[in-house]
């Protein structure tokens, strides 16, 4: 009984570590769920006129309806999307009364980078967003070819002269620009499959220690079957 009381209490412990880490990310797949539909709601919620006051905190992915002026000049921030391929999102400043805002227009394919887009009056909607698309391995934009490689909103800001503040846009007035709005298919959501790992492991460690019990058992254990 000694020989196999040490093997058994590691056995029982390390499965009992594996099996609470997989509870964990249940627990957790459950709490992104519930992140996950909030978010959905938000963004497909009746928009609203865009706030006096913009917080990140308690206004992304607010939707939004905007009526202005859509200014010259365009930022090109380069992605793919599936597909179709390489292109760039078309980044614009747009003037209301009183303030002028970032707009993501959509995406256009690389082909497509030149051509005249509309511009002037019109009308948006979409939700606004703070996309966190910078990291240290970032390339700095292209400023002499307009290639972007993050819609990096402050830097954005500056350099089109308008506020801090992004609308995703999701309906627009220009045909050859593909809206891509605002929607949690880039949100994570791996818990499922953690749990599946961590579970498979407590498996194969309760098998493998039955396995070793087995074998340490005393010999005349054995002999007496």
């Amino acid at each position: 009984m000694r020989r196999i009381l040490f093997p058994l209490i590691f056995g029982l412990a390390g499965l009992g570590v594996l099996l609470s880490l997989g509870i964990w990310q249940l627990q957790r797949l459950a709490w992104k769920q519930e992140v996950l539909a909030e978010i959905e709601s938000r963004i497909s919620a009746a928009p609203t006129a865009l706030p006096r006051q913009v917080s990140e905190d308690s206004d992304k992915y607010l939707p939004v309806t905007v009526t202005g002026e859509m200014e010259p000049g365009e930022i090109h921030v380069l992605v793919s999307v599936k597909q179709v391929g390489a292109g760039y999102r078309i980044i614009q400043s747009f003037s209301t009364e009183d303030r002028t805002i970032l707009v993501d227009r959509g995406f256009v394919p690389t082909t497509a980078k030149q051509t005249p887009r509309l511009t002037g009056p019109m009308e948006i909607t979409g939700n606004l967003h703070w996309p966190d698309e910078v990291d240290g391995y970032t390339p700095e934009p292209d400023i002499d070819e307009n290639i972007w490689f993050a819609r990096d909103v402050p830097n954005l800001a500056a350099a089109l002269g308008a506020e801090p503040v992004l609308l995703i846009a999701r309906s627009q007035t220009d045909p050859n620009v593909t809206p891509l709005p605002v929607d949690t298919a880039g949100i994570p959501n791996d818990h499922l499959q953690y749990a599946i790992t961590w579970f498979g492991l407590a498996l194969v460690w309760a098998v493998m220690t039955g396995y070793f019990l087995w074998r340490n058992r005393a010999p005349s254990e054995r002999e007496e079957q």
